[in-house]
C-alpha cells in the first residue's frame, strides 16, 4: 500500500518568524520517496529498531504498539547535505514511541532525555499522590477542590520547567529556549517541539547540515478523531510545532 500525500502548496512545514516578519517554509522534496521506503522497513520488520540485530531487538519497540492503544503514530523523512556536500537522509517519530524517547538510528529529541527524567520525577510523584487522596475525598467538597487546585499549580509549574530544557536551533547559529520563542498569553501546547519536523531541524542545525527537504506521513491504527490514517503524509501541525518552525528554518 502506498501513502497518499497532503501537501498544500507543497509546503510540508512552515511557520511565522517574529525575527523576520516572514513564514518560513520548506517542502518535502525527495524526502517522499524516502519515507515510502521508511514505510516498507516497519512494513517487512514490523519494529522501530531495525537498524539493530534482530537478536538485539526490543520487544517494547514492536509496531504492534502503533496498531494498538497508540492508536497510530508520525513518521517523517529528511533529506539534506552534510559537511561534506553529501546527500543523506534522517528519520524522526513524533514524542516518545511506547515509552522511549531514543532509539538506535533515529534522531533525538529537541530535550536531553536524562533531564527530562531528572526534572519531572519529584513533582510527578507528587501529582500522583495527590490524584489518589483525592479518591478518599467527595468530589467538589472544599478539600476536595482544593487538591485539584494544588495538582493542577504542581502540573502547570512543571509544565512551564520542562519548556524550559527544550534548547531550540535554527540555521542562523541561535539557540534559545522554547518560553523565548513563543509569545502570548496563551501558553505553550503540550507536545510542542516533539513532533517530527522539530526534532530533523533541530538535529540538522546541531551538526550544521543543510536540510532540503522533509515529509511525515503517519503509521498505523487511525486516531480516535479521523484526522490521521495510515501511511497517509500531512505537513507538520501548525497549532503546535507551527510556533516554532519558523524560528528553526530561519537562516536556512
Amino acid at each position: 500500500m502506498h501513502g497518499r500525500e497532503i501537501f498544500p502548496d507543497n509546503t510540508s512545514c512552515s511557520g511565522f518568524c517574529a525575527k523576520c516578519g516572514t513564514v518560513h517554509t520548506l517542502g518535502p522534496g525527495k524526502a517522499v520517496q524516502h519515507c515510502h521506503e521508511l514505510m516498507e522497513k516497519l512494513d517487512d520488520t514490523c519494529r522501530a529498531d531495525f537498524d539493530i540485530a534482530e537478536n538485539e531487538a526490543n520487544p517494547d519497540l514492536s509496531t504492534a504498539y502503533l496498531f494498538g492503544k497508540a492508536r497510530g503514530q508520525m513518521f517523517g523523512v529528511m533529506t539534506y547535505l552534510d559537511a561534506d556536500g553529501q546527500e543523506k537522509t534522517a528519520k524522526a517519530f513524533s514524542g516518545q514511541f511506547n515509552g522511549y524517547w531514543e532509539i538506535p538510528g533515529w534522531v533525538p529529541p529537541v530535550i536531553n532525555p536524562q533531564e527530562f527524567y531528572t526534572l519531572t520525577a519529584d513533582t510527578e510523584r507528587k501529582i500522583k499522590s495527590i490524584g489518589r487522596e483525592l479518591e478518599e475525598h467527595t468530589p467538589k467538597s472544599a478539600s476536595h477542590m482544593n487538591l485539584c487546585a494544588e495538582r493542577k499549580k504542581l502540573s502547570q509549574g512543571l509544565m512551564r520547567e520542562i519548556h524550559s530544557i527544550y534548547k531550540v536551533h535554527n540555521f542562523r547559529g541561535e539557540i534559545r529556549a522554547m518560553p523565548e520563542i513563543i509569545y502570548g498569553s496563551k501558553g505553550i501546547p503540550t507536545g510542542t517541539g516533539d513532533c517530527c519536523a522539530p526534532k530533523l531541524l533541530n538535529f540538522a542545525a546541531c551538526h550544521k547540515y543543510t536540510p532540503l527537504g522533509i515529509a511525515e506521513f503517519f503509521y498505523g491504527l487511525e486516531n480516535r478523531s479521523a484526522t490521521r490514517s495510515h501511511k497517509t503524509f500531512y505537513p507538520s501541525c501548525t497549532d503546535k510545532c507551527g510556533l516554532i518552525l519558523g524560528y528553526m528554518l530561519c537562516g536556512l
